[in-house]
Formats: structure tokens, sequence, C-alpha cells
């Protein structure tokens, strides 16, 4: 793995890195959101976040893609990146979704413009047409700081809650629902 180190803000040299986590940075920029960047090799499961989340000092949220039962309605779960899901603790807090599962990685790339292994709340700001409801652990809407990757799996990022929820998601129109997961903690 590379070097992890962590530097505020956009990489001075932005070569070599894809459009969608560049205007991540412009966008994040634009309101004024400071943030903490860790440059990485891949990592596109919790397990793999395991030496980033030592580095940036939190844990990286797992965040699911995921759809009712009928494929009409999208969702975007954010949760303790140690917890685990359990789609069933979901029923009844979204009254109108039902049974969810996961969506197809298609879906994720036309409303998100992220593929697997980089889905992050950055992606709402693709989602222009509201066709994802942005769901919450009420735990981890506590927490001071979010990881999350800049619609890339190469970089994470660490990002005060407040701005998430008070700058970056009035800013693209997502209001998100708060649910309540128990799911067990996994030992790590």
């Amino acid at each position: 793995m590379k070097r992890l180190i962590l530097y505020a803000g956009r990489p001075e040299d932005e070569s070599g890195r894809s459009n969608r986590e560049i205007r991540t940075y412009d966008f994040l920029d634009q309101l004024g959101i400071k943030y903490s960047r860790m440059d990485h090799d891949p990592v596109t499961t919790i397990e793999a976040c395991e030496d980033v989340d030592r580095a940036l000092g939190m844990n990286i949220c797992k965040n699911l893609f995921l759809c009712n039962r009928k494929k009409t309605e999208f969702f975007l779960l954010m949760m303790p990146g140690l917890k685990t899901f359990k789609a069933k603790e979901l029923k009844g807090q979204i009254p109108t979704a039902g049974r969810l599962s996961f969506a197809h990685e298609d879906k994720m790339l036309e409303y998100l413009d992220i593929k697997p292994g980089s889905v992050s709340v950055m992606g709402l700001m693709n989602d222009h047409d509201h066709h994802v409801q942005l769901l919450i652990d009420r735990e981890l809407a506590q927490d001071e700081y979010i990881g999350c990757h800049p619609c890339e799996c190469t970089t994470s990022l660490k990002v005060r809650t407040s701005d998430i929820l008070n700058v970056f998601l009035p800013a693209v129109h997502h209001e998100p629902i708060i649910v309540d997961l128990s799911g067990t903690v996994e030992e790590g």
C-alpha cells in the first residue's frame, strides 16, 4: 500500500485523476467545505479501509446503494462501517419502500456517476433529478466526521458531519431520512 499521508484540501497536481473526482473537489471548494484528503491504493470494501481508517483517525462509513422490489425507488444508505446491515431493520422506517435489496450498478452509474466500490454521499451532487433518497444511520449522523470517497475509491476524504448535513446536502437538494439501525458492530 502507498504511504498514507493526510493532506488539507484538493491535490496540487490533478493529473491522472478522473473528472468525477475533480468535480467533487470543485464542488466542495465552491461550497467552502474544508476537508482532509488521503490518496491510497483502491479500497472497495470496508475491510480494505482499515489502514486508511487508522491514518484518518476515524472510520470510513459504509455506503450501500439499495432499491425497492420493483426497482422504482433508489436509496443511498450511510451507516457506520463496522455495523452489519440488515435490510429488515429499515422496514417501517421508509414507508413507501417496502423490502429493500441491493440495486444494480448500472443505476448507480446513471444516477450517481459512481462505480461499485466508490459509492459515496458525494455522488448525490450528480443526482440532479433526485432519483436517490439518502438514508443516514442516526449513530453516523451524530459523529463529528464522515469519511467518504470523492467518487473514486483511490482517495478518501474526512469531512465534518455538520458540513455534510448543513451545507452539502442542502446544496444538492437532498434531505436525508435518519434511520435507526441496531445492526451489531463487528469486532475490528
